[in-house]
């Protein structure tokens, strides 16, 4: 008898392990408002140990189960290798999302990828790349070298946020597999220590390097179209056939119309789910401009953290861009995609077009929901 129940100990033991090892880092009810990190990875970290407990227990149990009722014996078996391959080969975010199988990146002569659409533009060494949003959504990271430089270049569709950063850990070229989301942001793990990275802000959030710091990388959010007027000459990571399908289901991403519940828009100003421009300034002071007043005003003059800045939103109406100012009484206005501040006046890459000496200095703004910018800047204060 005792046997009997250390045998369904054994199989609900793993069934519950196969369950909980998905549950905190998937986006299922409930499990992305918890503080449950640590459970996650120590869950992770510790899989076959548990597995293994569990297992022996079963094998305990088996044979005096299997006299007892073989079907209901059969049957808990049956739900344990269901459990097993749904939970790690059906729900594991590493096998339904992949990096691309060739990474084709082409110029604009021969490009064929809608020139209206969104891309995070890099711009290193005299070499300007950009990579399209709608297929960085289904990828989470595509990994290049960009001016020489290697460049992990990721985004998460969840909370709208792209981020560009060197893939070194420890002085040394890493590779990083997705694990899954925390607070609704993608979660990549480094293959030589294990740790678990935080996509939007490229912390090290659990394992031995916590606390580290992934370096990040300028990048900028454009329009193809605007990104080539700027950058003629830059390549542009081109469809892999093979996820075409994938591709297919973000072709209304750009815009805010996904079908998804968890990536469409709210056209309302400061829901979960509507749209912000934040700026973060020396790891410290963080401001969230809302997209909806930024389309109406087309620039907006303002400080964070004492610093002046400038927003600017091109003709397009999706293309943004942010700089510095020189000072709190200087400030801009926007006509015909250049910015002009009395009689001077700058291009949307903040060079002088009447003065070389006085471009304005490029600032990193991000574009993303306000769930996902209010999470991880808990301080941020509203324009």
């Amino acid at each position: 008898m005792i046997r009997k129940i250390l045998f369904y100990a054994g199989i609900g033991g793993l069934i519950l392990f196969e369950f909980a090892n998905v549950y905190f880092i998937m986006p299922m009810p409930g499990s992305q408002r918890m503080e449950s990190l640590d459970a996650a990875y120590f869950l992770y970290q510790w899989r076959w140990v548990f597995r293994t407990a569990f297992g022996v227990l079963l094998l305990i149990g088996l044979l005096p189960a299997f006299r007892t009722n073989k079907w209901a014996t059969c049957a808990s078996i049956a739900v344990w290798a269901v459990a097993v391959y749904m939970f790690n080969f059906q729900m594991a975010a590493e096998k339904m999302f992949y990096q691309p199988t060739v990474l084709l990146m082409i110029d604009s002569t021969d490009n064929k990828v809608n020139p209206d659409k969104l891309v995070l533009g890099i711009e290193r060494n005299g070499q300007a790349k950009a990579y399209p949003i709608q297929f960085l959504g289904y990828h989470h990271q595509v990994r290049d070298t960009v001016g020489g430089e290697p460049v992990m270049v990721t985004y998460c569709t969840v909370c709208r946020t792209g981020r560009v950063y060197s893939p070194k850990v420890e002085g040394k070229n890493e590779t990083f597999r997705l694990v899954g989301m925390d607070h609704f942001n993608a979660m990549f793990e480094d293959v030589t220590t294990k740790t678990w990275w935080r996509q939007v802000t490229g912390e090290a959030v659990a394992g031995p390097l916590k606390g580290a710091q992934l370096p990040e990388i300028h990048a900028t959010q454009t329009a193809l179209r605007e990104w080539l007027r700027l950058y003629p000459n830059s390549l542009i990571m081109q469809a892999d056939s093979t996820f075409s399908e994938e591709y297919a289901d973000m072709d209304s991403y750009d815009i805010g119309l996904n079908r998804g519940k968890l990536t469409t828009t709210d056209t309302l100003s400061w829901k979960d789910k509507s749209w912000v421009i934040g700026i973060e300034v020396n790891d410290k002071a963080s401001k969230a401009f809302d997209w909806n007043r930024l389309e109406q005003e087309r620039v907006i003059n303002d400080k964070v953290g004492g610093q002046p800045v400038v927003i600017a939103l091109a003709g397009d109406g999706k293309s943004f861009f942010a700089f510095e100012r020189p000072d709190p009484e200087t400030t801009f206005s926007i006509r015909n995609d250049t910015l002009f501040s009395g009689e001077r006046s700058w291009n949307l890459l903040g060079m002088a077009i009447d003065s070389p000496r006085q471009d304005l200095k490029k600032i990193t703004a991000y574009q993303e929901f306000w769930h996902s910018w209010s999470t991880f800047h808990p301080h941020t204060t509203r324009y």
